[in-house]
């Protein structure tokens, strides 16, 4: 990878993880429109750049993650990512192959679209406030739910914020516990893959291009992934998530457009 396509990759990951319409979609979609190649490399990055976007939540919701005394906290979202810890770990294998398939991004974004354009008139009686009066059940209802992004193009915000919404969580709410679920899941997985790649490829992480690459890609993933947020939440509050509905639709228009005519693949 170039350090262009690095930082073409990290914005597109900053931008679109807590978003509602797929980052690893977009990232496969740019990927295979840059030509870049799906090596070990490549694969490690697309996952581990998501640390730079982890800490963003971390830094933006500071006083939710510290101190260390609020137990309750950490409690449900340790409940809330154990479906995605269990699943992943027994289909990995599955979901690294979906990884690699523009046709099934395609679908899942036109179908998620969809479901969005509904998705604010199917929860209109929200009963949860606080993130206080999550109960643990609700919590790992909210994580089963997250489970979805597994498949390419779902999105893990859009699925978990679905999930809260459906455990009648105020959109707001729903989209703020995403965010705190995206760091123990995003930290997993990431740490899975990285433990992964130093067993079977050491060399990668030796390598001194490959190292600037993670490094630029992580910073850049934090500034845009802090600024994505601010703009999420502001514009979830006025205007709920017909536009990202609409989006996801056209764009898996365009993407199986792209496909059936051969120009994709």
């Amino acid at each position: 990878m170039t350090i262009f396509e690095t930082i073409v990759i990290a914005i597109i990951e900053g931008l679109t993880e807590f978003l509602p319409i797929s980052s690893t979609g977009h990232m496969i979609i740019a990927s295979s429109f840059m030509g870049i190649a799906k090596d070990d490399f490549t694969k490690l990055f697309e996952i581990a750049i998501q640390l730079g976007a982890i800490l963003s939540v971390v830094v933006l919701y500071w006083k939710k993650f510290f101190p260390l005394n609020r137990w309750n906290f950490y409690i449900k979202l340790i409940v809330a990512v154990i479906p995605a810890l269990v699943l992943g770990f027994i289909f990995s294998k599955k979901i690294d192959a979906l990884l690699e398939s523009p046709l099934t991004v395609s679908v899942t974004m036109l179908l998620g679209g969809i479901i969005l354009l509904f998705i604010d008139k199917l929860f209109k009686t929200p009963t949860v406030e606080k993130e206080e009066n999550i109960s643990l059940a609700k919590a790992f209802t909210i994580g089963v739910w997250q489970c979805l992004a597994m498949i390419p193009g779902t999105s893990r915000s859009a699925a978990s914020i679905i999930g809260g919404m459906q455990q009648k969580l105020t959109r707001n709410l729903a989209a703020e516990f995403s965010f705190f679920l995206a760091v123990p899941t995003m930290a997993a997985a990431t740490g899975y893959k990285l433990l992964k790649a130093l067993k079977e490829n050491p060399e990668l992480l030796k390598n001194k291009d490959n190292l600037i690459a993670l490094g630029v890609g992580n910073i850049v993933a934090f500034i845009v992934a802090m600024l994505a947020i601010k703009f999420f939440i502001g514009f979830l509050q006025k205007h709920g998530f017909r536009l990202f509905g609409w989006y996801r639709i056209i764009v898996g228009i365009i993407l199986l457009t792209l496909i059936y005519t051969g120009q994709l693949k």
